[in-house]
């Protein structure tokens, strides 16, 4: 009997231990970094954030790297104008590239739509522009269209909800706020994932022909497609032909 009890604890406990070590552990998703082995799991905590919908977006102001010179820079420069403001990780990194510079290649549509856009990171200004100085071939940005804003004390990221205390820098966090200041989106991806432009031309077409026809827009709206009238009445207009 005493045999049989310690063989019974011995197995207990070697398949015990396992299941406790593996259930702290899984394939790590959230980070900038390439992951390609089992790590530890990572919790991040968020912090509080002041950004909501339909309240005035927080207030920031910081050095950027505006066309190659440091300029100062705050979130009231852009009212009367819509402003796609977006965070990244960090400089010299892997997604962040590829997202700035597929805004900065269409600045043009988004100025056709009295837009601006601005991205910013807790990297420094000096290392804005350094990774502006560097040739996109070498995983630089080279001369871009769009400004940089330096949030090295973390101030601006904490606002907005997306700074990641565990790892020092923000999640890919964006917002679309309108030229009076208020703030009518947000979108926040994990760190592996880049966001898409189309989409966010998209986006702030919407909510520019809601600002000026009152109308709402379905799901995958675009300009031209029919929109509906916010009444009960009204609204059969559309859903008898969709």
């Amino acid at each position: 009997m005493e045999r049989l009890f310690w063989v019974t604890f011995c197995v207990c406990f070697v398949f015990g231990s396992k299941i406790d070590e593996e259930s702290c552990q899984k394939y790590a998703g959230g980070s900038v970094y390439p992951q390609t082995d089992i790590v530890k799991e990572v919790q991040h905590n968020l912090q509080y954030t002041k950004a909501v919908i339909s309240k005035p977006a927080p207030f920031w102001e910081s050095t950027a790297v505006v066309k190659g010179k440091f300029v100062k820079l705050k979130s009231t420069d852009f009212l009367g104008k819509y402003l796609v403001f977006f965070f990244y990780p960090l400089d010299f990194t892997f997604v962040c590239p590829t997202e700035i510079l597929a805004f900065s290649d269409r600045i043009e549509e988004f100025t056709k739509l009295n837009t601006e856009v601005v991205a910013c990171s807790v990297d420094s200004h000096f290392t804005h522009l350094a990774w502006i100085n560097t040739p996109r071939k070498e995983g630089g940005l080279g001369n871009i269209n769009i400004s940089l804003i330096s949030d090295i004390n973390h101030s601006i990221s904490k606002d907005y909800g997306v700074f990641l205390d565990d790892l020092g820098h923000s999640l890919r966090g964006l917002f679309i706020i309108d030229p009076k200041g208020i703030l009518r989106q947000i979108t926040m991806n994990d760190l592996p994932v880049g966001r898409s432009v189309d989409e966010t031309l998209r986006l702030v077409q919407a909510f520019q022909y809601t600002d000026k026809h009152g109308e709402v827009c379905p799901a995958g709206w675009k300009p031209g497609q029919d929109t509906i009238i916010p009444d009960p009445v009204e609204k059969q207009k559309y859903f008898k032909n969709h």
